[in-house]
């Protein structure tokens, strides 16, 4: 048995347009937590089950050199042991075909110190062998997991090379397999392309990276396997409802990594986001409205969206709401009051340009602009420095040499940059550091009433939230 997470969804947002302003910005900051337990207090859940599928490249450049698969193998033994007993699990090797390796049959296995110990002897026995057919592996991966729709079904990929084949069906995947499970992929040599991987992790709801060390990939393995087995919510959706004249232009995750998330059409006005599986964590999302004044007078504040965060109920293809929050406009004259932008919109909007600083400087630098690369991974580091963004530092310092404070802006570009350090740098280039958090002061308190609930309407909603998104009452005093 566990305890249910609760979700909360706060709203992050400047309300005021210039007249002939038509976008409104606003950052959703959603968060899953679990309070310990009081006895007695609140019914405990039955977890979901844990079904996983590590798919392994198996293609003949893994063993060059063979440092690749020995890794691989290791790694897939070290995610093996990290299975609790109970959990569906299924090792595939991926060349042109998709093959079981345990168990033999189309199937997912049950965990146990049996099944852990016969899947461990398969693996030892992996070859390399053959070319590289993403989508096949997915396709298998589709098929193993769909059997089971009430469990929190993930996947580990591990790839050393390209799609060189069944192009068709690698598209058809990334359709297909978004509604059945996640997906978390690593690169691992120096012949993969980055810009596939990316592309499963936003289709698939997952992390890409590349792996530095081959020695590496076990705690690779290690921690998104451990982020599995915490999962307490399959599946999580935002629904966006807008009022008329307004249009969803894009929902983006914006922290831990940066991607745009596939819009769902439920009805008119009403556009769904799949954001799948859930620990106890937070994320961050962007979500920019397309709107006009219609019939609102100057100075007016009005509702112009409401955002619900959905799960999907155990054993049905219907979803509940966890909890909700609005978003606002406010058309004025003011200058002093439109020109003002949200800090945290301005600290993702630095965190994108952060990343497409990084992806330009690589891209210039493989066609021997060092002019250019250097320009723009200068303007990485001053923009990594000014948020904080360690990680993105990390990288940046195997690309460029920064001499004093990062802040300073003083680099140049190194003369022994290596394939792997590029990869790496561009797949850290989606990963963000979360911007500031708008605390609520002591005299504003943020519980809008009791429950969350707005004493005039009864409709519950966040607990930050200011105002109520169905009668548009203030929930808490003004300063």
């Amino acid at each position: 048995m566990a305890q249910a997470p609760e979700f909360g969804l706060t709203v992050s947002q400047e309300v005021h347009l210039a007249p002939e302003e038509q976008e409104m910005h606003a950052i959703l900051g959603l968060t899953a937590t679990v309070t310990e337990k009081v006895a007695g207090a609140g019914p405990a859940v039955v977890a979901p089950e844990l079904a996983q599928v590590i798919v392994i490249d198996r293609s003949s450049s893994m063993d060059t050199p063979r440092t690749k698969m020995v890794a691989a193998i290791r790694a897939t033994r070290t995610a093996i042991d990290l299975l609790p007993d109970g959990t569906r699990f299924a090792v595939v090797a991926g060349d042109e075909r998709a093959t079981m390796v345990y168990p033999r049959e189309p199937e997912l296995a049950v965990a146990s110190p049996g099944t852990r110990a016969a899947a461990r002897e398969a693996v030892a026995g992996l070859r390399a062998n053959g070319s590289t057919a993403i989508g096949v592996w997915l396709r298998l991966t589709r098929q193993l997991l769909a059997r089971y729709p009430d469990a929190v079904r993930h996947a580990i990929l591990l790839t050393d090379g390209q799609n060189t084949s069944s192009r068709d069906v690698l598209e058809e995947e990334l359709v297909a397999c978004p509604p059945v499970f996640t997906c978390d992929s690593r690169g691992i040599g120096e012949h993969w392309e980055p810009r596939e991987l990316r592309r499963i992790a936003e289709a698939l709801h997952g992390t890409a990276d590349a792996v530095r060390e081959h020695r590496d990939l076990s705690e690779e393995f290690r921690a998104m396997t451990l982020s599995a087995v915490g999962k307490l919510v399959p599946q999580v959706r935002v629904v966006v409802r807008t009022t008329t004249g307004v249009t969803v232009d894009f929902l983006r995750q914006t922290h831990p990594t940066l991607y745009v998330l596939e819009p769902a059409p439920v009805s008119d006005r009403v556009t769904a986001f799949a954001t799948g599986s859930w620990g106890v964590q937070t994320r961050d999302f962007h979500l920019c409205l397309r709107t006009d004044r219609v019939a609102a007078e100057l100075d007016e504040r009005i509702r112009i969206a409401r955002v619900d965060v959905q799960r999907r109920r155990p054993g049905s293809d219907e979803y509940e709401n966890l909890c909700a929050g609005g978003v606002f406009a406010c058309w004025t004259n003011d200058a002093r009051l439109s020109s003002v932008i949200d800090p945290r919109v301005a600290h993702y909007t630095d965190q994108a340009a952060l990343g497409e600083n990084i992806r330009l400087g690589i891209a210039a630098y493989r066609i021997d602009d060092l002019e250019t690369a250097e320009a723009e991974w200068r303007s990485a580091v001053l923009l990594a420095a000014e948020s904080g963004n360690e990680k993105a530092l990390a990288r940046l310092r195997r690309l460029v040499r920064i001499t004093g404070d990062p802040r300073d802006g003083v680099t140049s570009i190194r003369d022994d940059i290596g394939v792997v350090d590029l990869l790496w740098a561009e797949m850290g280039s989606s990963t963000t550091t979360r911007g500031p958090v708008d605390t609520p002061s002591a005299d504003r308190p943020a519980t809008p009433g009791p429950n969350g609930e707005c004493p005039i309407c009864g409709t519950r909603w966040s607990a930050a939230a200011r105002y109520c998104g169905d009668c548009q009452h203030e929930l808490v005093e003004p300063h």
